[in-house]
This record gives structure tokens, sequence and C-alpha cells, in this order.
């Protein structure tokens, strides 16, 4: 079957949003690789998204952006965490606090005093693909179940990506 962990599973569960799991071939994760290899568009996607800040003491955060916009680190995502200078967390930092490689992290089953930020346009879908915790499955999921996650907060961050 599939490798989506207990944890991941129970946080989607928890929503009480009906959801289906698509298993996929890990080679094709990355948002638009999957989009082209499954038929799905990166405006019905989400990346899930771990920020840092600069400065000690390290603070993180999840952010969950559509596919085809980009993260608006520095501006609206820094002033919700709190003015620090951010940047992109490294696979390795994602993997130690998440337990997710890059290509799979979801903003369910993130640890519970991890800052979960949602970018507001999402919830205008009827549904979108996010990262299932694994490289091997992605969640289709209504986006207003990304509410229900504790600590979650709604806000506009994130800017059209140019080409």
């Amino acid at each position: 079957m599939h490798d989506i962990s207990e944890n991941v599973l129970a946080a989607v569960n928890a929503t009480g949003v009906p959801f289906e799991i698509i298993e996929i071939d890990p080679a094709f994760s990355d948002t638009a690789a999957f989009c082209e290899k499954y038929g799905f568009t990166l405006e019905q996607s989400a990346n899930t998204i771990l920020v840092a800040a600069q400065k000690y003491p390290k603070r993180y955060a999840a952010c969950v952006v559509q596919g085809m916009k980009k993260l608006d680190v520095n501006h609206a995502v820094r002033d919700l965490v709190g003015g620090a200078k951010l940047s992109f967390a490294s696979a390795e930092e994602t993997k130690q606090l998440t337990g997710m490689m890059i290509g799979g992290v979801t903003a369910f089953g993130l640890p519970p005093d991890l800052p979960l930020l949602i970018d507001e346009p999402l919830l205008a879908l009827d549904w979108i693909i996010l990262g299932a915790g694994t490289r091997a499955a992605k969640i289709k999921i209504a986006p207003r179940a990304l509410e229900k996650i504790p600590n979650a907060t709604v806000a506009a961050i994130s800017t059209p990506k140019t080409p």
C-alpha cells in the first residue's frame, strides 16, 4: 500500500474532511514534475515550505502556497513570523524538524508548536494536491482542511512567480 506515516494520517483524519491518497512514483514528487506526469495543474497543487529565521534563537514556520506562486518570504512571511530575516530551511533542517523529505512535506502531522501559514488564495479552490509526508504519495483534499490544523493562520503570503 502506501508508506504514509500514522502521524500524517491521524492529522488528516482529525480534520474530518474527506481526502484521497494518490500513490506516485517518488521520482516525480516535486510539484512541476508531478503535475506534468499525472495531469494536475500548478494552480491545484500546493507546496508546504519550511522557512527559518536567520538569527538566534532560530525559529521556524511552515507555509502552504500554490504551485504557481512564490512565497513572499522577506515581506509577508517575515512580518507574520516576527520580523527577523528569513531563509528557506535546508533539506536537512526540514527532515530533522518534520521527519519529511523535500518533495513530500505536508502541512499535516507537523510539530504542534510549529506555526503554519496558509496562503489565502488556496481557500478559494475546491480541492488541492499536497504532499503526504512521503515522496511516494500526495493528498487530494479540500483546502479548508488546512484551517483545522492547530497553529494555522490564513494570510496573503505569496506573489506570482516571474518566468
